[in-house]
């Protein structure tokens, strides 16, 4: 055996190891995905393409039209459903994206490291050769992790209801012009990365929350209660000069993945304001993690 092996813990070698960091981040990622609140998440995320397609198939059961212009209203894409079920995937994640998708995810990054100091395990955790920087960069990433299995569960579920309740086909894009089956899918693809991608900020801020209370639901409540505050914040006209500045602000750039060709402004305004809100509360939770007198 090497020396970074025989080392014990806490030891420097063993702290360098890289092996270490991955082993840290299969055990946040096993730990976060198995716990049943984790299923239960995302059970509820897979469960509303479900309800969305069999309200729009009883809806539209008697020939009447769904979506803007048919009485149905709902969120964008509703009413091309009908026409082709793909874009059940697209209408599930315009409607998971404001609420269901950015709480499941405060819950996971809320729990993070409050969850560990109130069940006790945190000083645990940091007993074995990883340092503090590394387990939060591991709980961060598994966050992340989880941010994109929950964004794909939403549109397998969303695909699958599609293509059994409704007829599949070629697309036609916002810009009125028509491309494959096989392409829609690889653009339903794209689009699933980037509204995974729009929760990078949000999972920050709610892993910083996480680092200032040794409580896991006050960690989630605040997490979620910034959620909603700032949503409210980007919906008020008079308060327009910030809106630009908010983390949600730009999360329905998306839907310009399904125009031809692709407009890429509003999708890089959302990747890099993701990524300053990323930086800044990262920086924050690092800071303050660091600096923690752990005693849980």
């Amino acid at each position: 055996m090497s020396q970074a092996e025989l080392a014990p813990a806490g030891a420097g070698p063993a702290r360098r190891n890289p092996l270490w960091t991955f082993g840290i981040l299969r055990s946040e990622l096993t730990t976060t995905l198995r716990r049943w609140r984790t299923i239960a998440l995302l059970g509820v995320l897979a469960a509303v393409p479900v309800l969305i397609g069999i309200a729009v198939r009883i809806e539209t059961a008697d020939g009447s039209p769904s979506g803007p212009g048919g009485g149905g209203g709902g969120p964008a894409f509703l009413s091309q459903v009908t026409n082709n079920g793909l874009f059940l995937v697209f209408a599930s994640l315009a409607a998971t994206l404001p609420v269901f998708l950015p709480m499941a995810v405060g819950v996971i990054a809320g729990d993070a490291v409050a969850g560990e100091a109130n069940a006790g395990t945190l000083r645990y955790l940091l007993v074995a050769p990883a340092g503090r920087t590394r387990l939060l960069l591991a709980k961060y990433a598994s966050t992340l992790v989880f941010c994109l299995i929950a964004t794909l569960v939403v549109a397998a579920s969303a695909l699958a209801v599609g293509a059994l309740l409704f007829p599949v086909g070629d697309v036609t894009t916002i810009s009125g012009t028509r491309i494959g089956f096989g392409d829609g899918l690889l653009r339903a693809l794209f689009v699933a990365v980037a509204v995974a991608a729009s929760l990078i900020g949000f999972a920050a801020l709610g892993l910083f929350v996480s680092t200032l209370t040794n409580s896991g639901i006050a960690a989630m409540a605040a997490t979620v209660g910034v959620l909603i505050t700032v949503q409210i914040v980007d919906t008020i006209p008079q308060l327009g000069a910030v809106h630009p500045y908010l983390f949600p602000h730009y999360w329905l750039s998306f839907a310009d993945l399904l125009r031809e060709p692709v407009y890429w402004d509003g999708l890089l305004k959302n990747l890099g304001l993701q990524a300053l809100y990323a930086a800044v509360f990262g920086s924050a939770a690092w800071a303050r993690f660091t600096a923690k007198d752990i005693t849980a």
